[in-house]
């Protein structure tokens, strides 16, 4: 194995400073282009025919949100088994775009009501929360350096927990209240101290765009969570 194969393949922390330091800034340049990406596809798709259809499918068959859903969860598969696959770079960047266009499209009826039917602060507001929030648990996890592997357990729990009432609220007709988003919130901001903490301890510095991936998806977790909370107080 040459030097740069093996530096490449070790944990940041085990890395050189400078191929550490290198990893972590491309890391954060590709999620904001992740996050520009988003933007713009939303920009594009708001004002496309498609919030009309999804929202006459969704009000069509009282699974429709769950089909969704399951068409998301088995694109963020695909796209995550791409972008960590290590074959080609061009098989990263497929499993990244595919991310971000499953998300753009997933947010849009959220999106649809919130620019349309909704204060007009309420988005910018979540935005700027959700970036704060960010902000923060990045700040504690780069000054702390502690290991936040434990929540990995924890997440895992949280998540098919979360999953189990979404599907029982679509399948029962019950609705998840302000309680549940204010939960979610919690556990998107601990999947961002996971993810942090792995990036600087235990990616490898050549895996910067899966780790990209990774916190694009709990961002995103975070921000559909705190606008469905700026939606419901803006309602009261």
């Amino acid at each position: 194995m040459n030097t740069y194969a093996y530096e490449a393949s070790v944990p940041a922390a085990q890395a050189r400073a400078d191929a550490r330091a290198g990893f972590i800034r491309r890391t954060y340049l590709h999620l904001a282009g992740a996050v520009g990406l988003f933007v713009l596809l939303e920009m594009i798709l708001l004002r496309s025919a498609l919030p009309g259809y999804m929202f006459s499918f969704l009000q069509a068959s009282r699974y429709g949100w769950l089909m969704f859903l399951g068409a998301f969860i088995l694109a963020g598969w695909m796209a995550r088994s791409l972008a960590a696959s290590g074959a080609s770079a061009a098989a990263q960047y497929a499993g990244l775009g595919l991310y971000v266009v499953a998300e753009a499209v997933i947010f849009v009826p959220l999106l649809t009501i919130a620019v349309f039917h909704s204060s007009p602060d309420v988005l910018p507001n979540a935005a700027l929360i959700t970036g704060l929030l960010f902000a923060g648990l990045t700040a504690v996890a780069f000054t702390t350096r502690k290991d936040f592997s434990f929540l990995r357990g924890i997440l895992t729990i949280g998540g098919f927990v979360a999953l189990g009432a979404i599907v029982g609220g679509a399948i029962f007709g019950f609705t998840l209240g302000l309680f549940f988003s204010v939960a979610m919130v919690g556990l998107a901001a601990a999947a961002i101290l996971y993810d942090t903490s792995k990036i600087l301890l235990h990616y490898p510095t050549d895996r910067h765009v899966a780790a990209s991936l990774e916190l694009f998806a709990s961002v995103a977790l975070m921000f559909w969570y705190v606008l469905r909370i700026m939606m419901s107080m803006s309602r009261r």
